[in-house]
């Protein structure tokens, strides 16, 4: 069996890209300076709120296609006031996340009517660890 992803009860392709894995930092930091003129630092660690976006690969390097069902099947997830579940990467890495922004944007990769559940879409997938 392939490398899978999982986020909740959705396999998704192990393949799909975290294009977002090395933009954030796990320390907040800040400084201000005091009267005397002296800078004063101020660190602290994040306990949550890492963006995990997924993406189905890049026009450059092969796209990924996602079938129909599998978009719904998030779109699900996505439209649960207060969802959280785990997120399970393809090399075993286990997040708990909720959707960000506007969650999932999904485009077939080409429309024709009727749609149905096998037809082909791209995806990128919006997360945040809590």
């Amino acid at each position: 069996m392939p490398d899978v992803i999982t986020l909740g009860s959705v396999t998704l392709p192990g393949d799909l890209q975290w294009t977002d894995e090395f933009t954030w930092c796990a320390v907040e930091r800040s400084q201000s300076q005091t009267i005397s003129g002296a800078v004063v630092l101020f660190e602290a660690v994040k306990l949550a709120g890492r963006p995990i976006t997924l993406e189905a690969g890049n026009p450059g390097a092969g796209l990924i296609w996602l079938d129909r069902s599998t978009i719904e099947d998030l779109m699900t997830l996505a439209s649960t006031v207060g969802w959280e579940g785990t997120l399970t990467l393809a090399d075993s890495q286990t997040f708990t996340v909720a959707f960000r922004d506007e969650g999932v944007i999904a485009q077939p990769v080409r429309h024709i009517a009727p749609l149905e559940t096998g037809d082909p879409y791209t995806l990128t997938l919006k997360l945040q660890t809590v």
